[in-house]
């Protein structure tokens, strides 16, 4: 991380959040485990740390932790940003935007014009959009709370999501959703046709699974198709992983091991 970015959190009295762990699996194994951005890495990592993220490593895997999740990062050319994908955007809660909005606002972060006080959208390297909401019943200053879809059949994409990985379906607010441990998965339906994600901003999202080989087999016995079967990751021999991709194109990543061990 660069001291310019350093010297500007110290002057901003940033004080980084408490490391939560990730949230205790629901009966079937799965939990939010994190986010996969693909761009300029050390841009998003400076980007992340000014949302009160901790940056870490799980072997050579560059993580920015969040309380209840995890952002990874890959070096690496995006044809987009995360607009115009299955993906639109990633949220956190905050407990008092009052105590944010300045710091984001002097650090020049890109914020889209705010429509209430208790709602923003910032932009990040890349294109990559991230909606912050106030929730002032949150134990820790910010906190992972929801993925954004978009998609030409919602319905469908949630009930996939209940199927696949457990899900609880419901609403937020007006939005068709679904609940996993530590993520809400909110649905919303595009009146144009959606990018895969793969390649994009957000590359990938992931989730933590328990027994990942098990689980795996119970998915495959089902008729799920994987796009990679189980596996060590290359960038940590501890850490398990396999992909598959939803019905509207979203590239899911499956992982075993994502909390780095120091």
């Amino acid at each position: 991380m660069s001291r310019r970015v350093l010297l500007v959190l110290a002057l901003l009295g940033f004080a980084a959040p408490s490391l939560a762990q990730l949230a205790a699996p629901n009966g079937t194994g799965v939990a939010m485990g994190h986010i996969h951005l693909v761009g300029d890495v050390e841009a998003q990592k400076q980007f992340l740390v000014l949302l009160g993220g901790v940056p870490m490593k799980n072997g050579t895997l560059d993580i920015v932790r969040f309380p209840g999740a995890f952002v990874n990062l890959r070096q690496g050319e995006t044809t987009e940003g995360s607009v115009g994908s299955t993906v639109n955007h990633f949220g956190f809660n905050v407990k008092k935007m009052s105590d944010w909005l300045p710091k984001w606002q002097a650090a020049g972060i890109t914020i889209e014009p705010m429509t209430r006080p208790t709602q923003a959208y910032l932009i990040g390297p890349g294109g990559v959009r991230v909606e912050i909401i106030e929730d002032q019943a949150i134990e820790t200053p910010i906190k992972f709370h929801h993925i954004h879809f978009f998609s030409d059949d919602p319905v469908a994409l949630q009930a996939f999501y209940v199927k696949t990985y457990g899900a609880i379906a419901g609403k937020r607010g007006n939005f068709d959703a679904a609940d996993l441990p530590g993520v809400n998965l909110t649905f919303s339906k595009s009146e144009a046709p959606t990018a895969k994600t793969q390649g994009r901003v957000i590359d990938h999202i992931g989730f933590e699974i328990k027994n990942l080989e098990a689980y795996l087999k119970g998915l495959q016995a089902a008729g799920v198709k994987l796009d990679r079967e189980y596996q060590a990751s290359p960038a940590s021999p501890t850490l398990k992983i396999s992909y598959l991709t939803d019905p509207a194109g979203t590239y899911v990543e499956m992982t075993e091991g994502l909390t780095p061990k120091t």
